[in-house]
């Protein structure tokens, strides 16, 4: 209803329209492979990392779903990875990691599994994103975003990151370029 009121030139560039809403500056990712650079070609083409808008909206306003996001960017398409944290939302009807973590463990894993599932390893991932919930609810109120908006250097969110159930050093190393990427943090000055 509302992109009647749009100049009609925006309407015919949605995307392009979207891209320069979310004005991001592209940082040099050429080192890597897989399928977060498969996003970010995505996004520098069509102004989409996940494939629509409302998805990536989801991830760039929930510090939450950005981390989970890459948690479950393990042996599944990156952008259903990034989608999992919907999908979880949906069913718990928030994404609140202190009730994540409280969750009871069987019930969580049923809810995780339910079609379709959140991520194809049921079990496992929903005992790393209780995992992860708790240390996130201890150590950062709740909030993934104090991991990393308290003006720590990239190395410290790293290691930071690095700490959690799920995140090795490979998948840690990917944090910069999902936080740059999704609008949480600029890497920009850093890369």
């Amino acid at each position: 209803m509302w992109m009647g009121m749009l100049p009609s030139v925006i309407q015919n560039n949605y995307q392009l329209f979207l891209q320069m809403a979310t004005e991001i500056t592209h940082i040099d990712y050429s080192h890597m492979s897989g399928g977060l650079v498969r996003m970010m070609d995505r996004f520098k083409k069509e102004g989409t990392l996940i494939g629509t808008p409302e998805e990536d909206d989801y991830v760039r306003e929930d510090a939450n779903a950005a981390l989970l996001g890459l948690l479950y960017d393990q042996r599944v398409r990156a952008e259903y990875a990034f989608t999992g944290p919907h999908r979880l939302k949906e069913r718990l009807g928030h994404l609140d990691m202190k009730k994540i973590a409280a969750h009871d463990a069987d019930e969580f894993k049923e809810i995780f599994a339910e079609k379709p599932a959140v991520h194809r390893f049921t079990n496992k991932m929903a005992d790393n994103t209780q995992a992860v919930a708790k240390m996130i609810a201890e150590e950062y109120g709740g909030d993934a975003s104090n991991m990393w908006n308290d003006g720590a250097d990239l190395k410290t969110i790293q290691k930071r990151v690095q700490k959690l159930p799920g995140f090795g050093k490979g998948k840690a190393s990917k944090i910069q370029y999902v936080l740059h990427y999704f609008g949480h943090r600029d890497f920009s000055d850093e890369a």
